[in-house]
């Protein structure tokens, strides 16, 4: 029986309009002829469609706009694709997903979201919610930051799905001379990965806003490493995953060292000072992180895995503890 992904013309649909969405629009147009583009201000639409790009959100990619089919409407962009890739902040996910009125059925579903659904990664929650079976979920992750993409610098992205054959798959949709993709069948851990990265990179934003420099930024780094790992073999244990791959370790050092991530810049402006509200103001952007630290304090209250990292990282944003002492109590714990 042919399956979705093994159908003739194939349709893509691209819900969310950031800068990270955008940048696989910018991957698909290399294989599809038209893609459809759920993008919630019509203002951003007629934006593309004037000047070519997505001046919001990485300007610095060219778009083509007689082959995207954008719209307001979530219904009619998911309604015409079979393939519906979704990339947007999760903070903001239910919010979309409450005006979703037509099935899902007969759709695959990739998320390209590093996040949580309350206490479920985003493949959970489809699967729970919507009945999508883990056949049709895929899952893209780094490391791999869109503004890279956009310069057309060599990246690498993974692709994971129930089946190696499926991720093989989604791989053949996106790769192309600039970026190289990898298959995987680690759901669980990919999605967590991509959650708990920007919890430490927080951190090290945090550490540097504070003053702290590059040797204690690699001892952090270390630490969150091997809190990840355990965190990852107490709650999803899986003897494949090699943790020292791309998309659990690359994406890790990725987040927490380059000049393009949000959520170390977040944190760097937490460590000067800034309250979270205003830095958010400031950033215009999400840091996903910080919603994801809330997330893996609530998750790991059933896991109980030791991880002062992450809660002190929670402590300075929800408890509202002074960073610097804090990131010193911290200091102490590391090695």
């Amino acid at each position: 029986m042919e399956t979705i992904l093994e159908k003739r013309n194939l349709r893509f649909a691209m819900i969310g309009s950031g800068s990270w969405a955008t940048a696989l629009v910018k991957l698909l147009m290399n294989h599809q002829e038209k893609i459809a583009w759920f993008i919630r201000d019509q203002k951003n639409i007629d934006r593309v469609m004037k000047n070519h790009r997505n001046k919001v959100y990485l300007s610095s990619v060219i778009l083509e706009p007689e082959r995207l089919l954008m719209s307001t409407d979530i219904n009619e962009v998911i309604s015409w694709a079979d393939v519906l890739v979704f990339c947007i902040p999760s903070a903001y996910f239910l919010g979309v997903m409450e005006k979703l009125s037509v099935p899902l059925e007969n759709k695959f579903i990739i998320s390209a979201i590093k996040g949580f659904v309350g206490d479920c990664t985003i493949a959970e929650y489809f699967h729970q919610t919507h009945n999508i079976p883990f056949d049709r979920i895929g899952v893209v992750s780094g490391p791999c930051h869109a503004e890279e993409v956009g310069m057309e610098r060599l990246s690498y992205l993974t692709f994971t799905s129930k089946h190696i054959s499926t991720a093989k798959t989604l791989c053949d949709f996106f790769e192309c001379s600039y970026v190289r993709t990898m298959p995987g069948t680690d759901i669980y851990g990919v999605e967590y990965a991509a959650a708990l990265k920007n919890i430490y990179a927080i951190a090290v934003g945090i550490a540097h806003g504070l003053g702290y420099g590059d040797n204690f930024a690699s001892v952090l780094m270390t630490s969150s490493f091997r809190e990840m790992s355990d965190f990852l073999e107490a709650s999803h244990p899986d003897k494949k995953r090699k943790i020292i791959t791309s998309p659990y370790l690359g994406d890790l050092l990725v987040t927490g060292y380059s000049q393009f991530s949000r959520n170390r810049t977040f944190g760097s402006m937490i460590g000067k000072g800034y309250s979270v509200k205003s830095a958010q103001i400031e950033m215009n952007m999400v840091a996903e992180g910080y919603y994801a630290t809330a997330a893996i304090s609530r998750i790991n209250q059933k896991f109980r895995v030791d991880m002062p990292i992450a809660e002190a990282v929670y402590e300075i944003l929800y408890e509202e503890k002074y960073p610097a002492y804090v990131i010193k109590r911290l200091s102490e714990k590391l090695y």
